[in-house]
């Protein structure tokens, strides 16, 4: 029997997986297969089979260019709105209360900063429970995409406590419905 790895490399591990594909993501790669290869078998193998130019143009189809592979987990629950703005302070707030700032011009809801966040502080994990809504969307949209993506975070997934009844329906509404959005300044 393999011995389950620690949540915290997985989520390490799929921050960097789920980055998009430049050079900093090659030159780590031995590394993530060495700390967390077995739990990322399938995307790995994928790896093997496809050059670095055609991954590039995969991670961006997928998530660059499909509403429904949103790495902002937020979105699927706030969309373009006000109130996504204010989910985004929220997580910054949390993420200051453990002496973290983000650096660059990434927000606080992109999936691999979540990662990392949950790999390195104690309070991660509830961010990540706490987003779990938005967590399932992409795993479902990866899923009926038949992106590779998906196993990566079908991983992530497994970590968690699974999808409780309260989940399911905001995941079948958020589903149905889409992100909400907002007409400010606009007039008909």
């Amino acid at each position: 029997m393999r011995r389950r790895l620690d949540d915290r490399v997985v989520w390490q591990a799929a921050a960097h997986l789920l980055a998009y594909p430049d050079e900093h993501f090659w030159e780590r790669l031995p590394l993530v297969r060495a700390a967390a290869g077995p739990c990322f078998e399938a995307f790995l193998g994928h790896l093997s089979r496809v050059g670095r130019g055609e991954l590039a143009a995969h991670y961006v189809e997928t998530f660059d260019l499909r509403r429904r592979c949103c790495l902002y987990l937020t979105y699927y629950a706030d969309g373009d709105t006000r109130r996504r703005g204010a989910s985004l302070a929220r997580l910054k707030v949390r993420y200051r209360a453990c002496g973290w700032e983000l650096c660059g011009d990434e927000l606080p809801d992109y999936l691999p900063v979540m990662l990392e966040f949950a790999a390195l502080e104690p309070e991660g994990a509830a961010v990540l429970r706490d987003n779990r809504a938005g967590l399932e969307l992409l795993r479902l949209a990866l899923r009926e995409c038949g992106s590779p993506y998906g196993s990566v975070v079908e991983a992530v997934c497994a970590t968690l406590p699974p999808v409780d009844r309260a989940e399911r329906a905001l995941v079948a509404r958020l589903a149905g419905q889409g992100p909400p959005s907002e007409s400010v300044g606009v007039y008909g």
